[in-house]
């Protein structure tokens, strides 16, 4: 078994500790502010509950997407070169360039680890909200830590989406322990969801049956429809509280794996 020390960050931004090695997910790292897009203006309500200045090196990015201020900020930005690695889609890479790699969904990389494992880094199906979003969403993955050697159990990070049949896919494949899951509800065209909400979060919950679900993406930015209490509150209705893991921002929470 392995520990993995998880820190929310706020938003989509969460650090991810294991085997010697550090993992920053979509980095968002600027204080409240707006963001004019060709067809909404996305507004963020909270600052981060740690600058960039205080996250220290990290070994490789995880980034669902480029295009949308609330997974990649200005300040989130400029960390990107300072970073070991930094995995994308493959659009995305050709906006980025520098040290982003794209990969396309079951697409995967290697990092070596302190320890003398390997850590694989899979990407996984995403889709930015109801069928017919993507020429207006683009690109989007999730992705999949692994072990190499099976020292631990793999951890999800779902990236922006909504519970579709590529999710499913990926407990078909790996059976993660611990998923990261981007809820909040996102909406900023009309009444549809662009991330999970309760529902698809209990869906997830009902065919991930050993993973424990540490939300992400429903704090921080007034576009989020959904809150983590409200989150909570169905869970608990439901039965599977006791899966669900709240994290409080800025300080480490250790999962064994």
């Amino acid at each position: 078994m392995t520990d993995a020390v998880i820190t929310l960050i706020g938003g989509p931004t969460a650090l991810i500790e294991i085997a010697g090695l550090a993992f920053l997910t979509d980095p968002t790292f600027d204080n409240p502010g707006d963001y004019q897009l060709p067809h909404v203006t996305l507004r963020k309500t909270a600052k981060p509950a740690l600058p960039a200045s205080q996250i220290g090196a990290i070994d490789a990015v995880l980034l669902s997407h480029d295009l949308h201020a609330d997974n990649l900020d200005i300040a989130g930005r400029a960390l990107l070169p300072n970073a070991g690695r930094v995995f994308t889609t493959p659009v995305g890479t050709a906006r980025l360039g520098g040290n982003s790699e794209g990969l396309k969904p079951w697409d995967s990389r290697e990092l070596a680890a302190a320890n003398g494992d390997t850590l694989r880094i899979t990407a996984t199906p995403a889709r930015h909200g109801p069928v017919g979003i993507e020429p207006l969403s683009g690109e989007v993955i999730g992705f999949v830590l692994s072990s190499v050697t099976k020292a631990f159990k793999p951890i999800y990070v779902t990236g922006d989406t909504v519970w579709f049949t590529g999710v499913a896919e990926v407990e078909e494949r790996f059976q993660p322990g611990l998923i990261l899951l981007f809820a909040g509800a996102a909406q900023t065209r009309g009444k549809f969801n662009l991330t999970m909400n309760a529902n698809d979060a209990i869906e997830t919950a009902s065919v991930f049956t050993d993973a424990s679900i540490v939300p992400l993406q429903n704090d921080g930015w007034a576009h989020f429809t959904e809150s983590a209490e409200e989150l909570e509150q169905a869970f608990n209705a439901l039965g599977f509280g006791h899966r669900l893991k709240r994290l409080k921002q800025g300080l480490p929470a250790a999962f064994t794996l």
